[in-house]
């Protein structure tokens, strides 16, 4: 039969794994890096997958396709161990969307959640040691100037965020990289959030932020993995949005606690 069906442009996608997340009904997996429909079978056409794209790598289209087969669909779920919703208001446990995030993710598929060891070298190590033993009668002071700190939690005006120096930062960033709070958190308001395991986009309630508040630059800091692609984009369509013109920067740390870009 000839329906609406998703389309997934291969080219911008970055195999960050929302869209399969998003999606229900198990119809998308992370292959080769790279998100795939498995069947067309398996796609209601609902694309609930589309908010979450950071790279608007999914659309509809009407084309010939399999009808929707619920029946086929709870199979493909109960063969996976997955126990979601199927066109029923049955809330998902976190529990099980970790288990159907890890399935998404299985064989390296998804970049961000690959289990990886980070080896440091023996003189890093005794440098850093060196260091805190000049600062071992120093107490390192915290840099963050507000309460909340979650994108999602903070109020979209509020006195802090006049004339402030924005830091939206990926809250993997602050464990990876060793001097987060005074190369990046000092002199700037800190808001936090994660693109792959918060729901929804970030985009809008940033884009609210940036309206009521005079905010003099804006810095994104994020990890290397594809996944948090969606914070830059998030930002960068919230001051596409607001129609200001600020100051805005990217810096991106690789999983071994370093600067890749600035």
């Amino acid at each position: 039969m000839i329906r609406q069906i998703i389309k997934i442009n291969e080219e911008l996608c970055n195999g960050c794994g929302l869209c399969a997340n998003a999606c229900h009904e198990a119809a998308i997996a992370i292959v080769d890096g790279k998100a795939k429909l498995i069947r067309d079978d398996y796609c209601d056409g609902l694309g609930n997958c589309l908010p979450v794209c950071p790279t608007n790598a999914i659309f509809f289209e009407e084309r010939e396709a399999l009808t929707y087969d619920e029946e086929e669909v709870k199979k493909n779920q109960e063969s996976k161990g997955a126990v979601s919703k199927v066109n029923t208001n049955k809330e998902v446990s976190n529990e099980e969307d970790q288990n159907n995030e890890s399935e998404n993710c299985s064989g390296g598929g998804c970049p961000g959640s690959m289990a990886r060891e980070i080896q440091r070298k023996q003189s890093d190590v005794n440098k850093n040691q060196q260091e805190e033993s000049v600062k071992s009668n120093e107490t390192m002071i915290s840099q963050l100037r507000q309460w909340p700190v979650q994108i999602k939690l903070v109020p979209v005006k509020a006195s802090y965020f006049e004339n402030a120096n924005l830091l939206v930062a990926a809250d993997c960033t602050a464990y990876a990289y060793a001097n987060f709070h005074d190369e990046f958190m000092k002199k700037h308001v800190t808001i936090i959030g994660c693109p792959k395991l918060d729901d929804g986009d970030y985009s809008e309630k940033l884009t609210e932020i940036i309206k009521n508040n005079n905010i003099k630059s804006v810095k994104v800091l994020r990890m290397e993995v594809p996944c948090c692609g969606g914070i830059e984009y998030a930002v960068m369509q919230a001051l596409k949005n607001s129609g200001k013109m600020i100051p805005w920067q990217v810096v991106t740390i690789s999983c071994e606690g370093q600067i890749l870009e600035n």
